[in-house]
């Protein structure tokens, strides 16, 4: 990959340096877009149905009706992976409702624009390599989850404030304004504990793997999605539910979930040790099995 990488914007392969979008773009305007981060393992683009799916969902609560084809943005995926020489990527996926008047109403018709960039990874699978360092140090943070009610949680829009207000506030209170964690946890109005702001979060107590439910403010992440069902069909127990921070930091084990991070296990919470063990070990050997097989062979 070049010093100038080639991203995908509306229709045309073109440099970094001279990709430009629109300042009536509802995307910069107004956070008016969906997206979706994607990894590709071998070329091959990891649960791509699943994507799509929530990709749909998330116009769908805009109302984006975006007038593009599953196919169409998957050949220009693979457009943006073939011009970057890359086969194992980060790979994301915007579509925003265009340029549109400045006026907060949108209009139903859409001219949309759609940006494909890329980014290397290291390979994935069972010879795979992590793109983390190593275990994640995690805090709670006072910032809350916006509930479903407000913004729905199951969209993954451009408007990223809530989980950027997190972020800095980690960044803000640690000693050498480096952040001082790896993610930042937010829990929901009630005090409950939702989600990290770029993260799922799962843990391990008694060999019952735990989860907060979608049913409140948790965006449905991919990963979790497999992970859990990799549990199920293990005979791991599995709970979703409502939990206190107390439940988290006396669990056996926890980690976190997305789809660059894939499984990364906690080795802190506010300071408490916390880590991995055979069950986090066991779901991530399983999540790369699945990747293995969907992707390299």
């Amino acid at each position: 990959m070049s010093d100038d990488p080639i991203y995908h914007v509306d229709g045309d392969l073109v440099p970094a340096s001279e990709a430009t979008v629109s300042v009536d773009d509802r995307g910069f305007r107004y956070g008016d877009a969906a997206f979706e981060t994607l990894r590709a393992y071998g070329g091959t683009i990891f649960e791509w149905e699943a994507h799509v799916e929530r990709l749909e969902r998330t116009c769908e609560a805009l109302s984006l009706a975006h007038g593009l084809a599953s196919g169409d943005l998957r050949a220009r995926i693979d457009e943006t992976l073939a011009a970057n020489d890359l086969e194992d990527a980060y790979v994301r996926l915007s579509i925003t409702r265009g340029v549109q008047p400045g006026k907060l109403t949108p209009r139903p018709e859409v001219d949309p624009t759609v940006v494909i960039y890329v980014a290397p990874l290291p390979r994935g699978g069972l010879e795979g390599d992590s793109v983390w360092d190593g275990p994640a140090t995690v805090r709670t943070v006072g910032t809350r989850r916006t509930p479903d009610e407000a913004i729905p949680s199951a969209a993954k829009t451009h408007n990223y404030l809530n989980g950027i207000l997190a972020r800095a506030e980690l960044r803000a209170e640690s000693e050498d304004g480096t952040g001082g964690a790896d993610e930042a946890l937010m829990c929901d109005l009630d005090g409950y504990v939702a989600e990290g702001a770029t993260s799922n979060l799962c843990f391990v107590r008694d060999g019952t793997l735990h989860t907060p439910s979608t049913d409140g403010p948790v965006l449905p992440g991919i990963t979790r999605d497999i992970v859990l069902e990799s549990a199920a069909e293990v005979g791991i127990s599995v709970t979703e539910g409502r939990y206190e921070l107390e439940d988290v930091c006396a669990a056996d084990e926890a980690f976190l979930t997305n789809r660059t991070w894939e499984l990364r296990p906690i080795t802190t919470l506010d300071g408490r040790d916390i880590g991995g063990g055979p069950v986090t070990d066991r779901l991530s050997r399983l999540y790369d099995e699945r990747v293995e097989r969907a992707c390299y062979e």
